[in-house]
């Protein structure tokens, strides 16, 4: 098997949201236990809120093993021992390699990705909070089927002119997707560049829905 070569990446993204989210990730956050972050890509969010949220272990995840190297790196140059090794999750398995998470967090990824992703993530996350327990979306979300901005609208049209599957998601229909699955809607906080932090939160009895559970499917 071929080693890939643990070299940090960067997104011009993440030096610009990092800290907006961190402002409102850490009220939301438990006061201990594993936050559990899907698809860190990078891993520079994973490196910068470990350092500054030291209460909590972090637990990066990503399938991409290149995407896996850079975590590792970033990880490396952060010193943290909050910071755990990135694990190799793909949130639409049917098995993740880990069993509970105190928190999960997904940053930047459902509308790159086909609508099953969300479908996993949700379920998956859903079957490892504790009650009470958050599962934090970040990004940018349709609002009573519109877009928020002429800027989103844009976006949304090139996303899925790269791959149809792919596009801006209605949080209407991620609430549903959640609902589904007994995680009940929390706080929605306003984000710069027009996006959102959508907060959910694991109800006291979960329903256990079948991982693809959803009236969407755009």
């Amino acid at each position: 098997m071929n080693e890939v070569r643990a070299e940090a990446l960067f997104a011009p993204a993440t030096a610009r949201n990092r800290e907006p989210l961190l402002a409102v990730l850490d009220p939301m956050l438990p006061e201990h236990g594993l936050v559990l972050e899907l698809a860190s890509g990078t891993g520079e969010h994973a490196a910068f809120f470990a350092a500054r949220l030291p209460r909590l272990t972090w637990q990066p995840s990503e399938p991409d093993p290149t995407l896996r190297a850079s975590i590792e790196a970033h990880r490396a140059a952060a010193g943290c021992g909050n910071l755990l090794p990135p694990l190799a999750l793909d949130v639409t398995a049917p098995d993740w390699p880990l069993e509970r998470a105190e928190a999960v967090l997904c940053v930047n990824m459902i509308h790159i990705a086909p609508w099953a992703a969300a479908e996993g993530a949700v379920a998956g996350a859903a079957a490892r909070l504790p009650a009470g327990g958050p599962m934090i979306f970040y990004g940018p979300f349709k609002r009573e089927g519109r877009h928020t901005a002429p800027s989103n609208e844009r976006f949304d049209a090139m996303l899925r002119a790269e791959d149809p599957a792919w596009g801006v998601r209605d949080l209407a229909a991620l609430g549903d997707l959640a609902a589904a699955h007994g995680l009940r809607l929390d706080r929605v906080f306003e984000m710069p560049a027009n996006n959102l932090t959508v907060v959910f939160r694991r109800e006291a009895a979960a329903v256990r829905a079948g991982p693809h559970a959803s009236s969407d499917s755009a």
